[in-house]
């Protein structure tokens, strides 16, 4: 993968689904890549979801203590973007131009913020352009 990229927080979850092996495979994937080619991102907003749905939602939940090993290890390298009021500006620009709901845009604004041409998600709509950004859903 040659541009930077932008993993939406459903890519993170799908990596412990193991009921899904095809989305289970390619979410991994996405995540070592971007650890690997140090290409990949996330923002402040995809760890706290992840942490919400694996301590809370996980067929078998996370332990504390694993979601602090996955802190440490993945999310935190990843980490690019975080809360600030010029990122709130232009995810509520993006929500008005773009008719996403303001956690979604939220999103779409952290992947332009840190520079991505992609942004893998399976929540938005898949190959819309926006600005320099594509949504691109892996699963398709």
């Amino acid at each position: 993968m040659k541009d930077k990229f932008f993993i939406d927080t459903n890519i993170l979850i799908y990596s412990f689904d193991l009921s899904n092996p095809e989305k289970w495979q390619k979410a991994n994937h996405l995540i070592k890549m971007a650890l690997v080619e140090n290409k990949g991102c996330i923002s402040y907003q995809v760890i706290q979801e992840f942490l919400n749905v694996a301590t809370k939602k996980f067929a078998t939940p996370l332990s504390i203590r694993d979601c602090q090993r996955y802190l440490d290890s993945v999310l935190h390298p990843l980490c690019q973007v975080f809360a600030s009021v010029d990122l709130y500006h232009q995810a509520l620009d993006l929500m008005q131009r773009w008719q996403y709901s303001f956690y979604d845009a939220l999103i779409l604004a952290a992947a332009l913020q840190a520079d991505c041409k992609i942004l893998y998600s399976e929540d938005l709509h898949h190959e819309q352009p926006i600005k320099s950004l594509t949504i691109l859903n892996p699963f398709v």
